[in-house]
């Protein structure tokens, strides 16, 4: 009996071991190549977190520049400082997973009597966050978000002011009325 409550002691204290985090940032922020998600390219990413639904931010992207955006180029041509680069977007899921040891324990107990599992759905745990992630080269391919990059702040008070944009704008119609040239 003693062993017993030793271990369900340390069970309890260690009940949760985290297999994966996701990233818990505020505002935006660069992420070396592959760091965020393996699958994205080989580029810096800037990333923050998308609190809206689905497809938001593409929505967001269409009336901005009036395009329909194409997944299979994904480049979007953008002027900073009077030069041309080309803006990628990528949506990304990063999830929070955890094993929890004392569900387990209790269905490795009721097994033994003879009984079914009752909390196999809370072995383990997954909370996912959105992210929008995105990519801005020049005209050379050149990863203008490298933070060696000649005009790196510019790039990156671009891609901040786009981010504020999107988050704090309600109805699109606002974004692609101030986006549409006046002729």
């Amino acid at each position: 009996m003693k062993y017993l409550s030793v271990v369900l002691v340390a069970l309890f204290f260690v009940s949760c071991i985290p297999l994966q985090i996701a990233p818990n940032f505020e505002g935006g922020k660069i992420f070396p190549p592959k760091k965020l998600k393996k699958q994205l390219p080989n580029n810096y990413v800037y990333a923050f977190e998308d609190p809206k639904d689905a497809n938001e931010f593409f929505r967001y992207m269409n009336a901005k520049f009036q395009i329909l955006y194409d997944d299979a180029t994904g480049n979007i041509p953008i002027i900073i400082d009077a030069q041309t680069y080309y803006l990628t977007f990528y949506e990304v899921e990063r999830s929070t997973k955890t094993v929890n040891l004392i569900p387990m324990a209790i269905d490795a107990g009721l097994e033994e009597k003879g009984l079914g599992p009752v909390l196999e759905s809370a072995h383990e745990t997954r909370v996912g966050k959105w992210f929008i992630a995105l990519t801005i080269t020049d005209e050379a391919l050149l990863d203008a978000l490298k933070p060696e990059y000649q005009n790196h702040p510019k790039v990156l008070a671009y891609a901040d002011h786009m981010r504020t944009e999107y988050l704090n704008t309600v109805h699109y119609i606002e974004v692609y009325l101030k986006s549409k040239p006046s002729k």
